[in-house]
């Protein structure tokens, strides 16, 4: 049976809006204002997710505290993409037990991929017991109905139910800091690579609608927002599920060409799904960034097959060869697994020829991660977490030689870069970004942040460019 696309009734998210209302009453009767703390791990769709948790709760009355002991609400918000980010979860939320113990009214409620798997989530169930509240990313848009359970009953609640998702619009949203802006244009995904986790947590692919996304980015170049990444797990599939036929390119172009001084990013793009019209599309609009994070994953056409990557090498190698010819200043960043089961030394080496050809700007490097109901976890592997730290090891010195050596080309240019924070270090003490996402460090006022201004890059290392404004 097809999949049918599922939206959520805006008189729904009324509703939540009301009950919100409700909480706002309860919790600030006192005259005091409550805390709240948001803990994000994973993904920028994560960080999307998370910006809704907190439009809610401050509507809900809460101000916002990095401080556990001064919560009275925490909210976890989970990845499931590697193993090594679960465990930091619940870890973290075994610590709690402290903050508990100090506020036995806190709240503590775990959200995202991590809990949509049943294992994680009857796991928080048994022996994290201080865990209050338990929802997967479907039922994000009811959070103000479900933390209103909690409150009112003294019950824990679990809401982890098998869903494909939908989209809902008018869910509040609270950003942190003025300059960059995630904007999410759909959701979930439909690859079903072998060894990933995310189309089982996340649900089938579900696209907003154009108007929808394109009102959003208005709104937020009003604001004053300079840098807008739009969002998706795979943003080249965007519009497959909609009656209107508009694909990413159409929407790419229809932000770009709104009025203001910003620039607009994407992430991230399966490379079976980019096209030429995409790369003529970010050619062609002043406003789009000229970076793409083109995930290949590895380099041996025997390893793609088995990961359903539907690509090959000389596939892959035909699609960065067009994108530069396009843009010849494209910035080209990656993610490689390394150690997918059965990877043989060979398969190995046909990824580090394929990372020597394409010189990618930056790799996105990982240790294979067994992901339980994921086809790849049922697959023989006869190396050792020794061996894949080896291969490991080797390939980030590549990276790393590589980006050295590309950053030192960048030496006694001039770049237009947007100064986006603070570092918090002396003598470079603002942090900037190209159009192609490099990193450059520059010395100079705070009242710079938020303005796009020229530099010229005096030095270089692996991981940035340092430079100075241009008077």
């Amino acid at each position: 049976m097809p999949y049918q696309r599922k939206t959520i009734d805006p008189e729904e998210i009324k509703k939540q809006q009301a009950i919100c209302a409700e909480i706002f009453e309860r919790v600030t009767a006192d005259g005091q204002r409550p805390l709240a703390m948001v803990d994000t791990y994973g993904c920028q769709q994560n960080e999307a997710d998370s910006e809704k948790l907190r439009g809610y709760l401050a509507e809900m009355g809460y101000g916002f505290t990095q401080d556990e002991f001064q919560a009275d609400v925490i909210v976890v918000n989970t990845c499931a993409v590697r193993e090594h980010a679960e465990m930091r979860v619940l870890g973290n939320v075994g610590a709690l037990n402290h903050t508990k113990k100090a506020r036995p009214g806190q709240i503590i409620a775990v959200c995202g991929c991590m809990v949509q798997q049943e294992h994680m989530a009857e796991k928080l169930k048994r022996s994290y017991p201080i865990v209050d509240l338990v929802f997967g990313p479907h039922e994000l848009w009811r959070f103000p109905e479900l933390l209103k359970r909690v409150m009112l009953f003294k019950k824990r609640v679990f809401a982890t139910a098998k869903d494909d998702g939908a989209v809902a619009e008018g869910i509040p949203l609270r950003r942190d800091g003025g300059v960059k802006a995630w904007l999410s244009i759909m959701y979930g995904c439909n690859n079903f690579c072998t060894y990933c986790i995310v189309p089982y947590v996340r649900g089938r692919e579900r696209s907003r609608l154009p108007e929808d996304i394109v009102a959003e980015a208005r709104g937020l170049i009003e604001e004053g927002y300079k840098d807008i990444t739009l969002l998706g797990q795979n943003v080249n599939s965007y519009g497959k599920d909609l009656a209107s036929p508009v694909d990413f390119a159409d929407l790419l172009r229809a932000v770009a060409e709104l009025p203001g001084d910003f620039v607009v990013r994407f992430m991230t793009s399966h490379p079976k799904d980019a096209t030429e019209k995409l790369f003529q599309t970010m050619a062609e609009c002043e406003k789009c960034a000229h970076h793409i994070h083109l995930p290949v994953q590895s380099g041996s056409d025997r390893i793609l097959k088995a990961m359903n990557r539907h690509y090959d090498r000389a596939a892959y190698l035909e699609k960065v060869k067009l994108a530069r010819r396009y843009m010849p200043d494209l910035v080209l960043t990656t993610d490689i697994i390394v150690g997918f089961p059965g990877e043989t030394e060979e398969d190995f080496a046909d990824t580090l020829s394929l990372c020597e050809e394409v010189r990618f700007d930056a790799m996105f490097t990982f240790i294979y991660s067994k992901r339980v109901g994921t086809p790849a976890a049922s697959m023989p592997d006869p190396y050792t977490r020794a061996d894949k730290q080896k291969r490991f090891d080797r390939l980030t010195e590549l990276a790393n030689r590589i980006s050295g050596e590309k950053h030192a080309e960048y030496e006694g240019k001039t770049l237009r870069v947007l100064v986006d924070g603070e570092t918090g270090k002396e003598p470079y003490n603002l942090s900037s970004r190209t159009n192609g996402g490099r990193l450059v460090h520059l010395k100079g006022d705070p009242a710079l942040i938020g303005q796009f201004v020229d530099v010229t890059v005096t030095s270089s290392n692996t991981w940035a460019l340092y430079g100075e404004v241009n008077a």
